[in-house]
């Protein structure tokens, strides 16, 4: 019987994700707000969000074609945290975050002088994920230094769909997903569960 249960347990140890994972947010939802599952096809993506209800203001987080948005109550424009883009049939995780870039930068110069790297994330990135930034080149990061004054907020030196100097903003690719997403987490705790976003595969 001992050798039995000591086998049942090394099966279960092997399988953590069916057996021993809970399906749950990995922190506590702030005072007066409840968390809630999206998964959506069109946005491609799976996600724990916080729903709040402050009296004064209701923030609510919802599935808006490719884009996770968050809506006040009181007012303003709604904020694009994430987007999602299917990735093209051959292509490189790299080469699309790069594309991504390219279609929504503006500014020519910025799309010749600036480059995808690794993004050095403060926690521990949940398996199977790698997450990206779009840096300037060595000469365009000499140029941006010199005439960002050190008491001022810098500009980001890439543009919006770039680095950011002074907030969390990183390009995630997950191990097997055809599609990779922009993640806007900002300056402070976001109202999603970065550790549960799930990208869902193309239909």
């Amino acid at each position: 019987m001992r050798t039995l249960t000591v086998f049942l347990l090394l099966g279960l140890l092997g399988t953590p994700h069916v057996a021993l994972c809970k399906d749950a947010p990995s922190r506590q939802a702030e005072k007066g707000c409840k968390w809630e599952q999206i998964n959506d096809a069109a946005l491609g993506l799976e996600v724990w969000v916080q729903q709040c209800d402050f009296g004064f203001r209701k923030v609510t987080l919802s599935a808006r074609a490719n884009a996770l948005a968050q809506h006040f109550s009181d007012g303003g424009e709604d904020e694009k945290l994430i987007e999602t883009f299917p990735m093209q049939a051959g292509e490189k995780p790299e080469a699309a975050i790069k594309r991504v870039f390219d279609q929504h930068t503006t500014d020519q110069d910025l799309v010749a002088r600036c480059l995808v790297k690794p993004y050095k994330s403060e926690g521990p990135v949940p398996q199977g994920v790698k997450r990206y930034t779009v840096l300037p080149n060595a000469a365009l990061a000499k140029e941006w230094k010199a005439k960002t004054d050190p008491g001022d907020i810098p500009e980001p030196p890439c543009g919006e769909w770039g680095d950011m100097p002074d907030s969390v903003q990183y390009y995630e690719v997950q191990a097997g997903a055809n599609r990779i997403m922009i993640v806007r987490a900002g300056q402070d705790e976001p109202m999603f569960d970065d550790r549960t976003l799930r990208l869902l595969p193309l239909k």
